[in-house]
């Protein structure tokens, strides 16, 4: 098994975040990512930077939700994030503000 594909494992696992998801928060097709999987592919440098960011945020949930609430955080509005779900942000390249939301969370600040 490769390191892009522990990743992608790690997102199923710890976030129930599937093939489709992940083609779509990155903006990618389900078929990319599945050659991720099989190692036959590789996402460039700035899609293997979100993706490894997008396990980050997913390993930060994991510590307090189960896999389908923290699925079902991503694709959610939030009010912490002006009505907009993270996911969105994600597509839109603002991973940070999700890191962000994610962290103060983890800490207790939720202002």
């Amino acid at each position: 098994m490769t390191a892009l594909a522990r990743k992608l494992d790690s997102l199923r696992e710890k976030g129930g975040i599937r093939h489709v998801d992940v083609a779509n928060l990155l903006g990618t097709r389900p078929e990319t990512v599945s050659r991720w999987n099989q190692g036959k592919a590789y996402p460039h440098s700035g899609t293997e930077k979100e993706l490894l960011e997008l396990e980050y945020i997913v390993d930060q949930l994991s510590d307090f939700y189960e896999p389908s609430e923290a699925r079902q955080f991503l694709f959610s509005r939030q009010r912490l994030l002006s009505g907009q779900s993270p996911a969105d942000l994600i597509k839109n390249g603002k991973i940070d503000e999700v890191i962000g939301l994610v962290g103060r969370m983890r800490d207790g600040v939720y202002s």
